[in-house]
């Protein structure tokens, strides 16, 4: 039997794998990260693991935030919206476009923009290790549905 890679791995697997000591709280905490279909902030991860078990607190869920993150298993963004949201540390990287005014968040890869920060890095004597690229929009009609808005993950 084949070990699992990352990207096969849940996010409860991956803490395993880390030697991370996993709770019941924690599990419940990783779980909901791992199937959130947006960027959730820690108001909103306590809402729905206190849910799932009363027994978690929000200084627990901030203990946990801070221990995936230490550990390379999430990722935390801030959207300029005053609260910090999380993702787990995704298989493939990508960009991240922002609708300021609902806070929706939509998730896209170019391969443009790739290879122009590529470019850029080289032409400045520099080989690009890392990026994060987020853009603040508004929709041009805000009675229609923006195109790419069913690749969103809010």
């Amino acid at each position: 039997m084949s070990k699992k890679t990352d990207i096969e791995q849940s996010l409860v697997e991956q803490c395993a794998a880390r030697g991370l000591r996993m709770t019941e709280q924690r599990r419940t905490i990783a779980q909901i990260i791992q199937n959130a279909k947006n960027h959730p902030d820690v108001e909103e991860l306590y809402r729905l693991a206190s849910a799932i078990d009363p027994r978690i607190s929000l200084s627990t869920v901030y203990r946990t935030l801070n221990l995936f993150e230490e550990s390379g298993l999430v990722e935390k963004h801030d959207f300029k919206d005053g609260r910090a949201r999380f993702e787990p540390i995704p298989d493939e990287h990508h960009d991240h476009l922002i609708d300021v005014r609902s806070g929706k968040v939509i998730e896209f890869r170019n391969e443009e923009i790739e290879a122009i920060q590529e470019l850029i890095a080289r032409r400045l004597g520099y080989r690009l290790v890392d990026h994060r690229l987020e853009l603040y929009a508004v929709p041009i009609d805000p009675l229609k549905t923006p195109k790419g808005s069913g690749q969103n993950n809010d």
